[in-house]
């Protein structure tokens, strides 16, 4: 098949931005304009029901496996070396994409593991440039009360920028921390200091990071496209989590404060991206989206984001995991689309491998088992194909259901149509929240109330409950269903966990082992 009619394809995503962060869903109720994020919506759709995960981890793991984090144990990967990260077993967007003759990259914050083993360039990807943590973690060294010995930084510290590109050789070597090489070459790129100057090591800092990872993503697409090749393009921002430090030219941009300023540089990434497309005469051909991993960080402000929403980032509320999408799709999607449906970061895998000539069955095939070049996965997806719906061909979308886990792996609440069953809410934000289970499990109607404040501030909430408890029973069947998919496909691993009490529980159950 001809690269021309073969898509090409571009994920952009976010850090931490909330829906109202964007002018396109703000309309002015709030400071700072996002024009060329808003040309996605003009040119595309706008999605108001989309969901990502209530962190980054999970959010990024969703899109990219098109499994629930909780299936793939990437809730949370845990601290610096730790073997918690992205699963041979579990397959990628790119690795179905690369025997459709896609040239693939990731470019900027990864998050899916730290170890070789777990770099993007072993899982489908051509080659990565970029972060494996948030912003802050890489900010650590430079705390003042960091300790100065060098041998600290090498044993706790987190790793630098890494630039790796796949091959076909096997390398054995083995890192003492990052462990066995394998098929790929792993280039250093230096630390990343918040600030230019402050570490002699760095070749770049906090405050231009994102002009690089924009220049080397055009650079991917100039080079996919010489060589005649369709192309996927996962390009991460470091936009806008904290600790954001921008450059002179940012810094004060909008009047609006340090985050309108950051989303002001995120708009112009995305323009950039935007105008090589047209640049090349490509952009009739290339599928563009645009969203965030997770809520917007609220506790965080002014370093933070922000929406209507109840609730944030790491939270059970449509505020942690209600996060914008929008799609530009020429010859499918229709310009200036409203979508209302309940769609979810895992239904791009099915949708855009369906949108590059692959399987559209690939959801139900990959169930008994399903070869991809030297490798055969049997993996349940949890996304859907969407591509019949975003064409029109079929009047309702797949996705009726979303299921809500937090960051320590419990099942807190399901959404299905406008239901919403609410099992444990996290009290309080990102920082100080505690989980706490409900007597009862709470409902709402996520059309008559998508902001959850009934519950709270009405005083007639328990009379309208007890008048809703019907809506437990297919909500139940639902969930009874997916929970009973992880009998033949149970999580990959168990998710990281910073909880001392979830340790020490692993503990307990490993037992003694004389």
């Amino acid at each position: 098949m001809p690269a021309s009619i073969k898509p090409n394809i571009i994920m952009i995503m976010a850090d931490d931005v909330g829906i109202w962060n964007i002018s396109a869903y703000h309309r002015g109720m709030m400071g700072g304009d996002t024009p060329n994020i808003d040309r996605l919506a003009r040119e595309g759709a706008l999605f108001t029901d989309y969901y990502g995960q209530q962190s980054c981890t999970a959010g990024r793991a969703a899109f990219i496996t098109g499994q629930t984090p909780f299936r793939t144990g990437l809730l949370k990967v845990g601290l610096p070396a730790a073997k918690q990260g992205l699963q041979d077993s579990d397959p990628t967007i790119a690795e179905f994409l690369k025997p459709l003759g896609y040239a693939t990259a990731q470019i900027g914050k990864n998050h899916l593991g730290d170890r070789n083993e777990y770099l993007p360039t072993v899982h489908g990807f051509d080659e990565f440039h970029g972060i494996l943590y948030h912003l802050n973690a890489m900010e650590e060294p430079y705390d003042p009360q960091y300790p100065k010995d060098e041998r600290f930084r090498e044993r706790f510290g987190p790793r630098n920028i890494v630039h790796s590109v796949a091959t076909d050789v096997d390398d054995p070597a083995e890192d003492p921390r990052w462990g066995r090489v394998g098929k790929q070459k792993i280039t250093d790129a230096g630390p990343l200091p918040p600030h230019p100057g402050m570490d002699p090591a760095a070749k770049v800092s906090m405050e231009d990071i994102d002009a690089d990872l924009v220049r080397r993503s055009c650079d991917f697409i100039d080079r996919s496209v010489k060589s005649d090749k369709p192309f996927f393009l996962w390009h991460n921002s470091t936009r806008c989590h904290s600790f954001t430090h921008l450059s002179k030219q940012w810094d004060g941009k909008t009047g609006f404060g340090l985050f309108a300023d950051a989303m002001a540089e995120l708009d112009w990434v995305v323009g950039e991206l935007l105008a090589k497309l047209d640049e090349l005469g490509i952009a009739d051909n290339t599928i563009v989206m645009f969203t965030s991993d997770n809520g917007a960080e609220i506790f965080s402000w002014p370093d933070g984001g922000n929406h209507p929403f109840r609730g944030e980032k790491g939270t059970v509320y449509e505020g942690g995991f209600r996060v914008p999408m929008l799609a530009k799709w020429p010859g499918v999607i229709k310009p200036g689309t409203i979508i209302n449906d309940i769609m979810s970061a895992e239904d791009w895998m099915p949708t855009l491998v369906a949108a590059a000539g692959g399987d559209p069955d690939l959801k139900e095939k990959l169930l008994t088992g399903y070869q991809v070049g030297e490798k055969t996965f049997r993996n349940h997806l949890d996304g859907y194909n969407f591509k019949p719906f975003l064409e029109g061909k079929v009047a309702e979308s797949p996705r009726r259901e979303f299921f809500y886990f937090s960051d320590n792996a419990d099942l807190m609440a399901v959404r299905y149509n406008e239901w919403k069953i609410t099992f444990k809410t996290i009290v309080g934000n990102l920082f100080s929240g505690k989980e706490d289970s409900t007597n009862v499990p709470l409902v709402t109607n996520l059309r008559v109330d998508p902001w959850e404040r009934y519950q709270t501030e009405s005083t007639s909430y328990g009379e309208w409950w007890g008048k809703k408890l019907w809506v437990m029973m297919p909500a139940t069947m639902v969930m009874s269903k997916f929970l009973s998919t992880f009998k033949d496909y149970p999580p990959s691993q168990v998710s990281g966990s910073l909880s001392v009490e979830k340790a020490l529980q692993a503990l307990q159950e490993g037992g003694r082992k004389n």
